[in-house]
């Protein structure tokens, strides 16, 4: 059996439950991970939800997104503690990361098939600036994913801190009216490396908050429906000296 993009479910269930077995350590005995918000997860829909999130490493901030997902459909009230879910995870997800990272080497390919909606950035490429004008297809195939499942995105496209988001998500929020939930995480950056897939520190705090899905006016302007987001990351100007809290109420 294959999914909407012609990929085989169960190549792409082999390489979750893999990357999941390899990662699980990290985010439980070398680190130690702290998310909230597992009921909010257990009350979506099994489609048409967008996750809109701020970024610290290329993968592993997806990575957790991954085991917290699998957890939730397993409802598991210990977070992700207990690995079974790894037997089976969820698989209708997605995620959003620029074309130019994921065909960066064998690791990363392969860990495009497990979900990864490659597209093009618009304004930078190679380390460089650049413009360019948006491949519709692109949007066409996030909204094919929205449809089926869920997926997550990172509206501003880069690892960086309190960078501008990028309006191309509240595009896609307002054309296919999905919902909304907001994910605010921590500690990635200092704990793992910029690709997140070696280890920088160990015993360090990651910390992932699943907020309840947004009230959004899907007929407001874009830029109105990107500030919305941005804040509800806390990404917006006002969080830049705000400083990040030491932990969540969540399962540890």
């Amino acid at each position: 059996m294959k999914n909407i993009f012609g990929q085989w479910i169960f190549l792409k269930y082999l390489i979750v439950s893999l990357a999941g077995m390899v990662t699980w350590p990290r985010f439980t005995w070398t680190n130690k991970s702290v998310i909230a918000g597992m009921d909010v997860l257990k009350k979506l829909p099994e489609r048409k939800v967008l996750f809109v999130s701020n970024h610290q490493t290329y993968f592993a901030d997806v990575a957790l997104m991954y085991h917290s997902f699998s957890a939730a459909k397993w409802n598991m009230k210990r977070g992700i503690r207990n690995p079974l879910y790894l037997l089976s995870p969820r698989l209708n997800v997605y995620y959003v990361a620029a074309k130019e990272t994921m065909q960066s080497g064998i690791i990363p390919k392969i860990f495009s098939y497990a979900g990864a909606i490659t597209v093009q950035r618009t304004w930078r490429e190679a380390g460089k600036e650049i413009k360019r004008e948006v491949d519709l297809s692109d949007t066409e195939r996030i909204g094919m994913a929205i449809e089926s499942g869920w997926v997550v995105t990172f509206p501003q496209g880069t690892t960086k801190a309190f960078e501008r988001g990028r309006k191309g998500t509240a595009h896609i929020i307002k054309q296919y009216r999905p919902l909304v939930v907001p994910v605010n995480i921590d500690g990635f950056r200092r704990a793992f490396d910029k690709k997140g897939l070696n280890l920088k520190v160990r015993d360090s705090m990651l910390t992932m908050k699943f907020y309840p899905p947004l009230d959004i006016d899907y007929d407001a302007e874009p830029e109105q429906i990107l500030e919305t987001v941005m804040r509800a990351i806390k990404q917006s100007s006002e969080f830049i000296h705000v400083p990040p809290p030491k932990s969540y109420e969540g399962e540890k």
